[in-house]
């Protein structure tokens, strides 16, 4: 049996110190945190040292990112620079120079947000220390972000809580104050934060909070706006009274912390309710100003021109300032014209006034906007049809057979009804007069124009050719397709009110055609000239060929069918026109400085007529007649409306054999009754029952002085010559028709 091996201390060898076996020590066996994890350790220095890397990468060498894009508000004017009008996209933005902003609100926002700013660089670490010492008192003093770091946030990396953004925060500030003074910095800060209400920057807060400019704002209000930046969505004072008048105080507390604002006056001003100044939602200014006026059917066709041009974008967001050629002093007028005469439950009406230099200076599109957005004035443009012209159409043949060099002093058969054999695409065309009127003698074109007869018209029209007249109306500024059909001298194709100003304003303009427009000037925030709005003048019409239509059409007012528009002090040229059952009436009419088109009809219907308003149908020479004459006679009192050009002769070749002149001498007898009435617009006609009346006629020259004694009434109109003394012939008894009607 083998003794025991003796007891060993722990650590020694068994076999003792002779022997080839040896064994580790346990403290070497076993190794040290460090070294178990060296790994870990090794990659988070490298990811320290890279994120080192990239910070210093970020805050010296790497370029500052693209800002993000930011609306601005888009504002549109009158011609003399009164607001009309803001577009937007949701985010009411309007610049302004640190010099507009009022001292007391940079103090007032200073105070609350970054006292030392003009003491620090683009991080406070003295101001993030304390803002988490303030945190954990839970008081709601300053944050730890400076103004570079706010405004970097809302424009360069976004609003996410994550650490990463807070480090590119940072980095972006610090690059920027390198790059940016602090003044310019502080500039784009107030144009950018957010207040509430849509309105980013202190202007466009400043109008909905106040409605007044940034540099009228006082202390109290810049206070309120002060307080607003932290929460500008749960301050307003509309929605939470009470939180308003704590983030005022804040603000108004921080300021006699730093010396700007004493505490008796913090406690006086305390006092006053945010609420009682500031104004409430549902009164802030709307977008389109002067809504009682019809502004907004203007607005909505500027912007149409607008986004044509330049992109929906822009117009939105663009900032683009818009003078337009609207005067709203004029627009008021032109407004109360229409819907201060006409009864809410008589027809629509619409207006549309052009001055000498294709200015649209007032447009009456409808009623109320709230109700209907279509644009009466503007056709298919406004989002609506157009409207059959009635004879208004026939100053357009007057114009083609002067330039084709025909005298106006053509006569024609004026019979009640006119059936042109084949004209009308191989069927036979019939034109009936209004209310069947016919004449038993030839009657020269300015007569014809005078009281607007039909069959005198066709019988031109077949003569001169369609296709001339149509051309002459595209010339004159007539946009709209025209068919190439008989019945187009009646009215028969669909126009707006905005292009027959247009056209009939080349007559003003002594033959010069100007496009109207809408819009003078468009430029950017900062002034810079976008597009000045110079329509071109094209001559379609001599001096004289124009003269002798405004001529014919000053007869229309002087003593024909369109005497109600007669404005007293004034030379007034112009042509009514009536369409067929009375769906349309017009009235267009011109001085030598202003065109004035207006339209009647109902809205909803191209086929209803106006048969009961105002004791009887409407034709151009009433209610549209006295709608022009209410507003010429306001647009044009104390102002020189100029005069026509002298007309001393005719001339040009007589279309047919026969000629009859302007008022020749006729005695009339009637041998039966004789009843008297009169004529839409105030003219008077006779008809003569019975048989037929005898005459005899004596013609002067066509250079005349002319007395005309008219059926029913009597009226002088003058041109130098001779003088001749005429009394009108009788009218054979009515008959009925169909037919476009004068």
């Amino acid at each position: 049996m083998e003794p025991p091996l003796p007891h060993l201390p722990r650590g020694q060898d068994p076999a003792g110190p002779l022997s080839n076996t040896t064994r580790t020590p346990a403290s070497r066996r076993r190794p040290s945190w460090f070294w178990r994890w060296r790994r870990l350790l090794f990659l988070l220095g490298f990811f320290f040292v890279t994120a080192a890397a990239g910070f210093a990468y970020l805050l010296l060498l790497a370029p500052l990112p693209p800002a993000t894009v930011e609306g601005e508000t888009t504002f549109i004017t009158d011609s003399t620079g009164a607001r009309l009008a803001t577009i937007d996209n949701g985010e009411n933005r309007v610049p302004v120079s640190l010099s507009q902003v009022p001292p007391v609100l940079i103090k007032a926002v200073l105070d609350t947000e970054d006292h030392a700013y003009f003491h620090h660089g683009a991080l406070d670490p003295v101001g993030i220390l304390r803002a988490a010492y303030d945190d954990l008192r839970g008081e709601p003093l300053q944050g730890g972000s400076t103004i570079a770091q706010q405004y970097v946030k809302q424009v360069y990396v976004g609003t996410e809580r994550t650490f990463l953004r807070k480090v590119k925060e940072a980095a972006v500030a610090v690059r920027l104050e390198r790059e940016l003074s602090k003044n310019q910095i502080l500039e784009r800060y107030l144009n950018t934060i957010y207040f509430g209400r849509g309105a980013y920057g202190v202007e466009a807060a400043s109008q909905v909070y106040f409605g007044k400019d940034v540099s009228r704002l006082d202390l109290n209000d810049s206070a309120y706006l002060a307080g607003l930046i932290r929460s500008p969505d749960t301050a307003d004072a509309d929605v939470a009274p009470a939180i308003a008048n704590e983030r005022r105080d804040v603000s108004l507390n921080e300021m006699v912390r730093y010396g700007d604002l004493s505490s008796a006056e913090r406690y006086r001003l305390a006092a006053i309710p945010v609420a009682s100044y500031v104004i409430n939602r549902r009164q802030e200014a709307p977008q389109v100003v002067d809504t009682g006026i019809g502004t907004q059917y203007f607005i909505d066709y500027v912007r149409r021109v607008l986004v044509a041009r330049f992109g929906q974008a822009a117009v939105d967001a663009g900032g683009l300032r818009v003078r337009t050629t609207l005067n709203l002093h004029t627009q008021a007028q032109a407004y109360d014209a229409v819907y201060g005469y006409l009864r809410p439950y008589e027809p629509a009406g619409a207006l549309v006034s052009v001055d000498s230099n294709g200015d649209v200076v007032a447009m009456v599109g409808g009623r109320d906007y709230a109700q209907s957005q279509v644009n009466l004035a503007t056709g298919t443009a406004g989002g609506g049809s157009g409207r059959q012209a009635g004879s208004t159409f026939k100053a357009f043949l007057l114009a083609a057979t002067v330039h084709e060099g025909y005298s106006l002093q053509s006569a024609f058969p004026a019979p009640p009804q006119l059936i042109l054999p084949k004209a009308n695409n191989g069927q036979d065309y019939v034109v009936n007069n209004f209310e069947s009127e016919s004449f038993s003698y030839p009657i020269n074109l300015i007569q014809a124009t005078a009281l607007s007869v039909n069959t005198v018209f066709a019988q031109l029209e077949a003569k001169i050719g369609v296709g001339k007249m149509v051309a002459m109306a595209h010339a004159m500024g007539v946009t709209s397709p025209l068919p190439l059909q008989p019945s187009l001298v009646l009215g028969s194709a669909d126009v707006s009110v905005l292009e027959m100003a247009g056209a009939y304003s080349t007559l003003a303009d002594d033959g010069v055609q100007i496009s109207p427009h809408v819009i003078e000037q468009v430029t950017t925030a900062d002034g810079h000239v976008l597009w000045n709005d110079q329509p071109p003048r094209n001559r379609v019409l001599t001096v004289s060929d124009a003269t002798q239509v405004d001529y014919a059409l000053r007869q229309v007012v002087l003593h024909g069918t369109g005497t109600g528009a007669a404005v007293p002090g004034h030379e007034i040229a112009g042509k009514t026109g009536t369409t067929n059952n009375y769906d349309d009436a017009w009235f267009i009419g011109y001085t030598p400085t202003l065109t004035t088109a207006v339209w009647m009809g109902y809205p909803q219907s191209e086929s209803e007529e106006m048969l009961n308003d105002r004791g009887g149908p409407v034709t151009g020479g009433t209610l549209p007649a006295t709608i022009f004459e209410r507003f010429m006679s306001q647009a044009l009192a104390g102002t020189n409306s100029g005069t026509f050009a002298p007309l001393y002769d005719f001339p040009g070749r007589l279309i047919t054999g026969a000629s009859a002149y302007y008022s020749p001498t006729t005695t009339t007898s009637t041998p039966s009754s004789t009843t008297s009435t009169t004529r839409p617009g105030g003219s008077t006609t006779t008809t003569t029952a019975g048989s037929s009346a005898s005459s005899s006629t004596t013609s002067s020259a066509p250079s005349s002085t002319t007395s005309t004694t008219r059926p029913g009434g009597s009226t002088t109109t003058t041109a130098p010559g001779s003088t001749t003394s005429t009394t009108a012939p009788s009218r054979s008894t009515p008959t009925t028709a169909p037919g476009l009607r004068g």
